[in-house]
């Protein structure tokens, strides 16, 4: 008995007065892994397409990651509505609720086309033998964008819906398990859309219709009466791109590495679920933060104070068990589909270290994004998640691609 209370004086000192949210944050990014090995399980599977198709994993993480940037901001912003009160479910386009939504569809297409002719170019700049065309990059990220974010709004608001109605803080479980979610519909989705790919004129055809369809709707979007749906447009469309941008570049890292992965099919397995939990880890403490800050509790200043402090340590006692569970499962996962593995220990070796490495600069790029963009008066709701989703997208890639390097996991 005695040894359960000092347990539970000791985590109370080491998280402050947060620790009852440790659960919640854990199972939640434990959903999430899990989720995100069914993405990587994809991805080790479809080597072959990735073959096939020169200059598709350049575009994977981007899609990814873009997905994860708008709904996670999507579910933050919905997070914070909850915390002021302004949060309800209606059909009205003018409420909070519809007018998010509006401007999450707008960003969506505008960035799944983005995305496409982002990849591109990058696979020309940087020599990618064979690429694909530019009509079949945007084929594949539009048709398996609609799919997937299709999929992906619904179950954003069922969770902030379910969170008002258990009263769960949605700041805890929003960004891993959206990102999650992301994960495991963006890949297949992608992957059906493989098949609009190289046709002769089916895929020129789709390309224009869904080109025009975007700009319209980004016109749209920029015009609207509705004050709430113009100001995230507008507010969003220069970090989104960003965002994209970075996606991109670390899309490339993973491309320009692809025979080595291939050797150890086990290491694309890692990919999503090793980004999605460093990418939920740096959600979550964005969207703590950004509501704290919101509300008075933290202040904008130079040097973190105690509240997000307390926020860091909480994440970070998140990070190591998850970063070693999601090496273990990968293993597991790769094995039992008889995919090569380096194995367990040198697995967790990797991630642990990368993943780590990641949380430093990511923490840092949260707080100190989120104190900038609230002192511009800009809603840090819209622009922390996808700046630390994006970042961490392109530090986690270079440090697991440098950390399988380093430790000679290239078969």
């Amino acid at each position: 008995m005695a040894t359960g209370r000092s347990l539970s004086s000791r985590a109370r000192a080491l998280l402050g007065p947060d620790v009852a949210t440790l659960g919640q944050g854990l199972v939640a990014l434990c959903g999430a892994a899990a989720a995100s090995l069914v993405a990587g399980f994809t991805l080790g599977s479809i080597e072959g397409t990735l073959r096939d198709l020169p200059g598709l994993l350049v575009l994977v993480p981007a899609a990814i990651g873009m997905r994860g940037h708008i709904f996670g901001a999507l579910g933050s912003r919905l997070g914070t509505a909850i915390h002021t009160g302004t949060f309800t479910l209606a059909r009205r386009r003018d409420t909070v609720v519809g007018q998010n939504v509006l401007a999450t569809l707008v960003l969506t297409l505008t960035f799944s086309l983005a995305v496409a002719l982002l990849a591109k170019a990058a696979a020309v700049a940087f020599h990618v033998q064979g690429s694909i065309s530019v009509a079949d990059f945007v084929a594949i990220s539009m048709g398996g964008g609609v799919l997937a974010s299709i999929g992906l709004l619904g179950f954003t608001l069922g969770l902030a819906a379910l969170a008002t109605r258990y009263e769960w803080d949605l700041d805890n479980v929003a960004a891993p398990l959206v990102t999650a979610a992301g994960d495991m519909l963006t890949l297949p989705s992608l992957y059906l859309a493989t098949f609009l790919a190289r046709r002769d004129v089916v895929t020129p055809a789709f390309a224009i219709v869904v080109t025009v369809a975007t700009l319209v709707a980004l016109v749209t979007g920029l015009r609207s009466k509705l004050p709430l749906v113009v100001s995230l447009v507008r507010e969003s469309l220069p970090i989104h791109g960003a965002a994209t941008v970075i996606g991109t570049i670390a899309g490339l890292a993973i491309e320009k590495r692809l025979d080595a992965f291939r050797s150890l099919p086990a290491l694309l397995v890692l990919v999503p679920p090793f980004l999605a939990t460093t990418g939920a880890l740096g959600g979550i403490l964005s969207s703590r933060l950004s509501s704290k800050l919101h509300l008075g509790i933290v202040d904008p200043v130079s040097f973190p104070p105690r509240a997000a402090r307390d926020d860091m340590r909480l994440v970070l006692a998140f990070a190591v068990p998850m970063l070693v569970v999601v090496a273990l499962a990968t293993d597991a996962v790769a094995r039992v589909a008889g995919l090569a593995s380096p194995g367990p220990l040198r697995l967790v070796a990797v991630t642990v270290l990368a993943g780590l490495a990641t949380f430093v600069f990511a923490s840092t790029v949260v707080y100190y994004g989120s104190v900038a963009v609230y002192r511009l008066g800009l809603d840090p709701d819209n622009i922390g998640i996808p700046l630390v989703t994006s970042s961490v997208d392109l530090t986690g890639s270079f440090a697991l691609v440098l950390g399988i390097v380093a430790l000679g996991l290239t078969g």
